[in-house]
C-alpha cells in the first residue's frame, strides 16, 4: 500500500508542478479513491489561466480536477453503508460537497449550498485544508463524508466513464431545466463537450430538431455533433446565424442553450434566435458583463432565461445510463489522454493552445 500520494499542484495562474503528500488515514465515515481518470473541462482551462478570479474564491496551492472516476481504495463502514459501495468498486464523484443542512440542501438544490464557511467543491479547495487531497489530478483523492458518489456500471472503462460529467450537464441543461420534450426545436450555441452533450440529451429526449453552432475552426466538433444525433451544424463565420435558425425553425427555437465560454455575443444571439415565449439556458461563464444586453426584448417577448449552475444527481445518473446503454458512440468525444506528469500539457491541449491538436474531451490518467 502506497504511503505517499502524487498530485499535480496548481500554485498560481499557468503554474502546475508535481508534488507528493502523505496518504491520509480513513475513518468510519470517509474513503480514499484511487483515481483512474479525470476529465478536463473549460473551467479547468479558465482556472489554469487565472480567469476565475473574482468568480470563484481560489486559494493556491490546490489540486485541480473535478471530474474524477476511480476505484474505492479504502472505505469506512459507515461510508460504505451510506454510498452502497465497497473497496474495489468503481465510482464517479460529483464536484460539489453539499453540507446537507442548509435550506438549499434540504430542498434538493444542493448546487446552491451555502452551509460551509467556504465553497466546497473538488478541484477548488486549497491544499492547506486537511487532508489535502481535494482534486482529481492525483493518484488518490479523499472522499469526504458529504461527497456524492455514483457507482459506475460494470463494463464502462474509466476513460469513458469520465464523460458522466459533461453528459450530466447535457441532461440537466439541455433537457431538465428547459423541459425539452418530444417535438422541441433546440439550438445549442457552442460545440464543446457540454454543447455536444446537450445536443445528445435533447435528441434522446425526443427533440424534433437539434441545431448546433460553432466557428470554422470547430469543424471537427460540428461533424461529430451530426454523428451523435444533431440535425444541423452551423458555422457562424460562414452563415448568418439568426436568419438560418429562423428559417430552420419557422420563427425561432423553443429552447436555446448557450454553453460558450467568455464570448458574450452568443447571449445576444440567443435572444434573437429563441421564439416568443421560449426558453434560454445560460451555461457558459463569461467572466464579465454582456454589452447591450437586450433585456427589453426578453420582457416584451416573454422569454424565460435560466442560469445553469452545475448538475445534480439525477442528471449524473442518467448520464451513466446513456453511456452504459451503448445507444450512441459517446466515447468518440474523447480525443486525448495524458499522464499525470503532463497535466499542464493536457490543459493546454483542451484550450487549443497546442497547434495541430483538435481536442474535445481530454482525460488525465494518473
Amino acid at each position: 500500500m502506497a504511503e505517499r500520494v502524487i498530485a499535480a499542484i496548481q500554485t498560481g495562474p499557468r503554474a502546475i508542478e508535481l508534488d507528493d503528500f502523505p496518504r491520509p488515514s480513513i475513518g468510519r465515515d470517509d474513503a480514499l479513491l484511487r483515481v483512474e481518470a479525470c476529465g478536463i473541462c473549460g473551467t479547468d482551462v479558465e482556472q489554469y489561466r487565472g480567469q476565475l478570479e473574482g468568480t470563484i474564491d481560489l486559494r493556491y496551492p490546490l489540486i485541480p480536477g473535478h471530474e474524477p472516476v476511480g476505484v474505492i481504495d479504502a472505505i469506512g463502514a459507515d461510508a460504505a453503508a451510506r454510498w452502497h459501495v465497497r473497496e474495489g468498486d468503481r465510482v464517479a464523484v460529483e464536484p460539489f460537497l453539499p453540507c446537507g443542512s442548509c435550506s438549499y440542501c434540504r430542498s434538493g438544490a444542493y448546487e446552491h449550498c451555502n452551509g460551509w464557511a467556504q465553497m466546497m467543491s473538488y478541484g477548488f479547495i486549497g491544499t492547506d485544508v486537511a487532508p489535502t487531497l481535494w482534486g482529481g489530478y492525483a493518484t488518490h483523492m479523499y472522499l469526504h463524508p458529504k461527497a456524492v458518489v455514483h457507482k459506475v456500471p460494470a463494463g464502462i472503462a474509466p476513460e469513458t466513464a469520465v464523460l458522466f460529467n459533461p453528459l450530466g450537464a447535457g441532461v440537466r441543461w439541455g433537457v431538465t431545466l428547459p423541459r425539452t420534450t418530444i417535438g422541441s426545436k433546440i439550438l445549442v450555441l457552442g460545440p464543446g463537450q457540454r454543447g455536444l452533450a446537450c445536443a445528445i440529451a435533447a435528441k434522446l429526449a425526443g427533440a424534433s430538431l437539434v441545431i448546433i453552432t460553432g466557428l470554422t475552426r470547430d469543424r471537427h466538433k460540428l461533424d461529430l455533433a451530426i454523428e451523435l444525433g444533431a440535425d444541423v451544424a452551423i458555422d457562424v463565420e460562414r452563415e448568418d446565424l439568426v436568419t438560418r435558425v429562423r428559417e430552420l425553425t419557422g420563427g425561432g427555437a423553443d429552447v436555446v442553450i448557450d454553453v460558450s465560454a467568455v464570448a458574450t455575443q452568443p447571449v445576444v444571439d440567443a435572444v434573437e434566435c429563441v421564439r416568443p415565449g421560449g426558453t434560454i439556458v445560460l451555461g457558459g461563464v463569461k467572466g464579465h458583463t454582456v454589452p447591450d444586453f437586450p433585456s427589453d426584448k426578453i420582457v416584451l417577448r416573454g422569454i424565460t432565461v435560466i442560469g445553469a449552475r452545475g448538475v445534480t444527481a439525477p442528471g449524473y445518473r442518467e448520464a451513466l445510463s446513456i453511456i452504459d446503454s451503448g445507444a450512441l458512440p459517446v466515447e468518440r468525444m474523447r480525443t486525448h489522454q495524458f499522464a499525470l506528469a503532463d497535466a499542464e500539457l493536457a490543459i493546454q491541449t483542451l484550450a487549443g493552445e497546442i497547434e495541430g491538436e483538435d481536442a474535445i474531451n481530454v482525460v488525465i490518467r494518473p
